[in-house]
């Protein structure tokens, strides 16, 4: 019983068979808590204070009374003969014990309360079960209609209730299990580039520089991932696995100019190509145990997929290497120092191919989790690219190491170069109250051995940077960003100062939703593009997965405001306006042999929706429409009209 001091209003409750009880709701105040129990003395504390938000738990010993007779066990028996009762009974329990029963020799006194039974010991009431996962479950139907079930027996194409394919039952003893995960993601995407026409063009008598910049792309794409580890619950850190995922990719491109799908222009203006690729294939041993609460150190081996830090500023592949990781201080801290060594890719899928390209990449970080405020993550990193030198054609014919630029050609022949970079990176992630905040920046050092826009050797000195803030309200998010990546201002000079990535795949200012992000546009009269596909650095390389990195470049400034929209449970929706400007145009300029270019890029806005129709990722949709409207250096270098792009990207997951 809890008694108000000052009201006298009383509450009374009955505790569980275990001696829990609550009251909930309780007014701030001062109280007399009373506890009473048969065979008990009474316990009272008199004074409780009560205070608005308080969660106060209090463990009482209740003392047995002087007078009260001493209880005589009686115990629920199992069958004679039965050691183990069927699934679903329970032992019949012995008579209850009538208050004016002998005990002791004495009759208890008439309406004396009985003393309290002892709890008999577990293996007279508990059945042992040799296989938990083998548990028979009962049908029950809750309500008689259909539809909600306590017990839900599952299947093999169910891939939420006790599915064996799906590692909620051990394929093997009692800890090892297979995770299969199938996933189809049909991507297509339309859009206008501007497209040079060349000495063979598909308009003959045409006398426009640019040509129908309108092209197709249609990427089908199956993913089979084999999961097969050991371990023991959710939160425990496995103690081995073995993961396999192979890829097919079926893709198609229609453009309307040549030269575009192949370096030879009899192939026309459509392609058709498929590749299989293995983008996982590791085995994972835990190490050690550092501490009780799941801190651990284990080390990975393998093809592995790997984002060096929140948002894919640096580096995101999936690539063989040796990677060791863990966690620390209950998991307050986590840790990584990986090694790889890049195979190229397939040029149409972008999927991995089984030969090896001379580049390896060193990698360490570290996250701190609550790091000065509640909620905020930080991150410090080192990364490593030794980028040999090499000569490399795509698979469409044409040269992508090194790039086709500048004075990579000499007396015939092609100078092949290696660039050695290092990066140190701070970056973070989370809110700091009610403002999230996310930010980035690196610094890059090293050389590159002979940079063809330069014509030499270089060093390497260049930053970048990354802020974004945003704010939320009700179902919506509003949220501003800026992004800065340095430019050489003297392209000729022995020291490079564009900034420029190992491999980024980066989610910012619109991410895949965003036109400059996502489409890559060919710099006219070169071999390479003025920007890569999924990245924000215009960094002239001649192809981002096959190519090398260049940090003779004319970086980039971008603005962003947007805002994300919880439209449903199921639907999300995307806006976001980017105003992008060049940092230095002396590189444009030379290599285009024309001057001046402006800086002004120009206008990208985007819109989006992200739809999942169970509210779950086994079926996703995304779809978006995005455009680029040319400042004055974009029309220096190309033409006035708008770019756009519309695409959509279906998957389905078991």
């Amino acid at each position: 019983m809890l008694r108000n001091l000052a009201t006298n209003q009383k509450i009374e409750k009955v505790s569980s068979a275990q001696g829990v009880f609550r009251f909930i709701d309780v007014a701030p105040g001062d109280y007399e808590l009373k506890i009473a129990a048969t065979g008990f003395q009474e316990f009272t504390n008199p004074a409780l204070q009560l205070k608005p938000g308080d969660d106060l738990v209090r463990d009482v010993t209740l003392v047995a009374s002087p007078s009260a007779a001493p209880p005589q066990p009686q115990f629920p028996q199992l069958p004679a003969g039965t050691t183990n009762p069927p699934t679903g009974t329970q032992p019949e329990p012995s008579p209850a014990v009538p208050p004016n029963a002998l005990q002791n020799g004495n009759l208890q006194q008439s309406g004396q309360p009985p003393a309290p039974e002892p709890l008999p010991p577990p293996d007279q009431v508990f059945h042992p079960d040799p296989d938990r996962w083998s548990i028979a479950m009962p049908d029950w139907d809750r309500y008689g209609i259909g539809g909600e079930h306590p017990y839900v027996k599952g299947s093999k194409w169910d891939p939420f209730n006790r599915n064996k394919l799906k590692g909620d039952v051990p394929i093997i003893g009692k800890q090892t299990f297979l995770n299969l995960t199938a996933t189809s993601d049909t991507f297509f995407d339309g859009r206008r580039l501007p497209t040079p026409t060349d000495v063979s063009s598909a308009r003959p008598g045409s006398s426009d520089f640019f040509g129908k910049g309108g092209q197709i792309f249609l990427d089908q794409t199956f993913a089979f991932s084999f999961d097969l580890f050991h371990g023991d619950t959710s939160f425990r850190p496995v103690d081995w696995r073995i993961r396999i995922t192979p890829v097919v990719s079926l893709n198609y491109l229609d453009v309307q100019e040549l030269g575009v799908v192949n370096v030879d222009v009899t192939k026309g203006t459509t392609r058709l190509a498929s590749h299989l690729g293995l983008q996982e294939a590791f085995a994972e041993v835990k190490l050690h145990d550092l501490g009780p609460n799941y801190d651990f150190v284990s080390v990975r081996a393998g093809i592995q997929a790997f984002n060096s830090d929140f948002r894919g500023f640096l580096f995101v592949e999936e690539q063989p290497g040796v990677r060791f990781f863990g966690n620390l201080d209950s998991n307050r801290w986590q840790y990584n120092v990986a090694y790889f060594n890049f195979l190229e890719k397939n040029t149409n899928s972008g999927l991995n191919s089984m030969a090896l390209r001379n580049q390896q990449v060193i990698i360490a970080n570290a996250y701190r989790q609550d790091f000065l405020f509640q909620g905020y993550s930080t991150q410090l990193s080192v990364h490593y690219n030794k980028d040999d030198a090499s000569i490399h054609y795509d698979d469409n014919g044409f040269l992508v190491r090194p790039a086709p630029i500048g004075a990579v050609f000499s007396n015939g022949m092609i100078r092949p170069h290696s660039v050695h970079a290092a990066y140190l990176g701070w970056t973070g992630d989370g809110h700091i109250g009610l403002l999230n905040l996310t930010h980035a920046f690196y610094q890059a050092l090293g050389n590159d051995s002979f940079n063809a826009i330069a014509g030499k050797a270089v060093t390497i000195n260049a930053q970048m940077a990354a802020l974004e803030l945003s704010y939320d309200k009700d179902w919506f998010r509003i949220k501003s960003s800026v992004f800065y990546a340095s430019g050489s201002a003297n392209p000729s000079s022995s020291r490079a100062r564009g900034f420029d990535s190992i491999d980024d795949f980066p989610e910012f200012a619109g991410g895949i939703f965003s036109f400059w992000n996502r489409e890559s546009i060919r710099l006219t009269g070169s071999g390479v593009a003025l920007n890569s596909g999924d990245s924000l650095l215009p960094d002239l390389r001649s192809n981002k997965d096959e190519g090398q990195a260049n940090f003779v470049n004319p970086g980039i400034f971008l603005a962003n405001i947007g805002a994300d929209f919880d439209l449903t449970p199921k639907l999300r929706g995307f806006a976001n306006v980017n105003y992008l400007r060049f940092e230095r145009t002396e590189t444009l300029e030379q290599i285009l042999f024309q001057s001046p270019i402006h800086h002004s890029i120009g206008v990208d806005s985007s819109i989006g929706v992200r739809y999942r129709p169970p509210l779950t990722e086994n079926i996703s949709i995304a779809a978006g429409a995005a455009t680029l409207i040319p400042g004055q250096g974009l029309k220096d270098i190309y033409t006035g009209r708008v770019m756009f792009s519309l695409f959509t990207d279906l998957r389905f997951q078991f």
